[in-house]
C-alpha cells in the first residue's frame, strides 16, 4: 500500500478559559471551541493495527484540555499558537492546523475565529 497520510479531527472541543486583556474578560472564564487537524504517515499502523503505530488522540486532546482550562491568556493568537505547538509535539506530525473561536466576543457577530497552521 502506498504512503497514506492519516487525518485526525477534533471537532467542536468546547471548554472553559480566561481570555482577553479587558478587566472583566481577566475575571470571568469565557467559551472558546477548538478545531484541531492532524496529518500523520498511517501505514504502520495499517499494518499492524497496534496502538502504538497510531498518533494517541485521546492524550493530545486531555493535553489541549488541561493547559486551556488551567490557562489565561490575553490573546486569542497565544491560545491558538500554544494549541497547534501541543498538536506538534508528536515527530509523526506532517501537518496541524487549529482554528479557536471565541463566541459572543463581538456583539453582532456568532464568534470571532482565529486558525494557524503547521506543517514540516
Amino acid at each position: 500500500m502506498p504512503l497514506s497520510q492519516a487525518i485526525i479531527k477534533v471537532t467542536n472541543l468546547r471548554l472553559r478559559t480566561f481570555i482577553g486583556f479587558n478587566p472583566d474578560e481577566r475575571e470571568k472564564q469565557q467559551d472558546v471551541v477548538i478545531n484541531i487537524e492532524i496529518h500523520y504517515p498511517a501505514d504502520k499502523s495499517f499494518e499492524t493495527d497496534d496502538v502504538a503505530d497510531a498518533l494517541n488522540y485521546k492524550h493530545i486532546t486531555k493535553k489541549v484540555i488541561a493547559h486551556v482550562e488551567e490557562g489565561r491568556f490575553l490573546l486569542l493568537e497565544k491560545l491558538v499558537a500554544d494549541v497547534l505547538e501541543i498538536c506538534c509535539q508528536h515527530s509523526s506530525v506532517t501537518l496541524a492546523k487549529v482554528t479557536i473561536d471565541k463566541p459572543h466576543a463581538l456583539r453582532f457577530a456568532d464568534s470571532v475565529s482565529l486558525s494557524l497552521e503547521y506543517q514540516s
